[in-house]
């Protein structure tokens, strides 16, 4: 029986895909449900650390580095990125309306209980290690993240 939980894989590295992920978590949260949070492939890219990090130890790992956003200020659109103009204007739009940075959702979801969790696998693929990440709880394949959403009333994928 499904218990008051929301499980969310968190799969693209939008900006616009991951504050809606971040919105129904802390909403959920703060409602009282447990929510765990799944990131994998390009939604691992909003928990990296933006600051020096050790990074990946082959060519290809250096160079999905390279080409991959670093951390949650970094987040392009999904739609109408226009060579990054569009998340600048996206983010002064947000902070123009009083809307917090993902940053920070981040931050109030941490506050708020949510669970984080980084794809071991995604890690693996992209040679992210685990000291270049914040914010993770822990690092699990899809047979934890799998176990956890049989629990919950709610699974989505975004």
């Amino acid at each position: 029986m499904a218990n008051d939980k929301v499980s969310i894989i968190v799969f693209s590295g939008d900006l616009d895909k991951a504050l809606a992920a971040f919105n129904i978590a802390t909403g959920a949260a703060a409602s009282g449900m447990d929510v765990t949070m799944f990131f994998t492939f390009w939604g691992i890219n909003m928990l990296k650390k933006t600051g020096p990090r050790k990074g990946a130890r082959t060519l290809l790992g250096r160079m999905f580095d390279l080409f991959m956003p670093k951390g949650p200020d970094k987040l392009p659109l999904s739609k109408m990125n226009m060579g990054g103009m569009g998340s600048v204007m996206m983010r002064y739009q947000m902070a123009k309306k009083k809307v917090q940075p993902l940053g920070e959702f981040i931050s109030m979801a941490k506050e708020l209980g949510v669970k984080i969790v980084a794809c071991t696998m995604s890690m693996e693929v992209m040679e992210i290690p685990p000291e270049d990440l914040n914010h993770v709880d822990e690092f699990a394949g899809v047979a934890a993240f799998l176990e956890e959403a049989s629990k919950s009333k709610i699974t989505l994928f975004i």
